[in-house]
């Protein structure tokens, strides 16, 4: 029984390219009706591929038509289906986010990579971190600090200095961005499940912006952020090349 693909494709002309190929070559079903999710682009292209079929079934693979292309595999258009057939699953939760602007108003996004607050102005963010509703730093003064999952912890996380942590960790990475006081706190290891909030201090002198993979809320008040167990990812990688053994060559290089 051949494998009903769909293919989506992010705007860039050798992604557009790559997808008349493929349909030519595999035909082409909507999301609906797939086995198999194709998403061909970029790690962002892959991040919104995600969020936009979360209620679909079907796992997604992805074929690097960006830059980095870490979610990614290699670009082939020949021997697709084969490759789908061998390809080897990993399940992804991501975070929650939740944040309440200055006005009063409540944003909820889903994060696969991170959950970043970064100031919005000249001054650096001052922040009071909580953990599980215990206050586990008064102030935190820093250019910003985000929460990270392992999935993303060598995207922003590990520019800020954070660790990469091994697909199926049951941890996530708390990263301060240019910490002052505490001079050079890199931030904390904490268990999967905890919940973690920071309180924006001096909002009005020092404002801050929430972030959870690109979707931005201004002008927060506090953000809360936790593990959403209830939403599985299924990306499938090739075989010797999965977000395992990606990690664990980050270190390496």
């Amino acid at each position: 029984m051949s494998l009903r693909i769909a293919f989506l494709a992010s705007k860039a002309d050798v992604a557009q390219q790559a997808l008349a190929e493929l349909e030519t070559r595999y035909g082409h079903v909507s999301p609906e009706q797939a086995d198999v999710i194709v998403a061909l682009g970029g790690d962002g292209f892959m991040l919104r591929t995600l969020h936009s079929m979360v209620d679909h079934p079907a796992p997604v693979y992805g074929m690097n038509c960006g830059t980095v292309g870490f979610l990614m595999n290699e670009y082939r258009a020949e021997g697709l289906t084969e490759r789908l057939q061998d390809a080897v699953q990993e399940i992804i939760n991501p975070l929650s986010m939740t944040a309440m602007d200055r006005q009063g108003g409540v944003h909820k996004e889903l994060a696969i990579n991170e959950v970043s607050l970064l100031r919005a102005g000249p001054q650096a963010a001052r922040l009071q971190v909580s953990v599980d509703g215990r206050i586990r730093m008064p102030e935190l003064v820093c250019d910003g600090a985000l929460v990270a999952t392992p999935a993303g912890s060598t995207a922003y996380n590990y520019s800020a200095h954070g660790p990469i942590l091994p697909i199926g960790a049951d941890v996530l990475a708390l990263t301060a961005i240019a910490a002052f006081r505490p001079r050079r706190w890199r931030g904390a290891l904490l268990p999967s499940n905890a919940m973690v909030r920071f309180d924006v201090l001096e909002p009005e002198k020092r404002p801050v912006m929430a972030d959870a993979d690109s979707i931005s809320v201004a002008d927060i008040d506090w953000v809360e952020i936790r593990t959403e167990l209830n939403i599985r990812h299924k990306i499938l990688f090739d075989p010797g090349h999965g977000l395992e053994e990606r990690l664990i060559s980050e270190q390496f290089t």
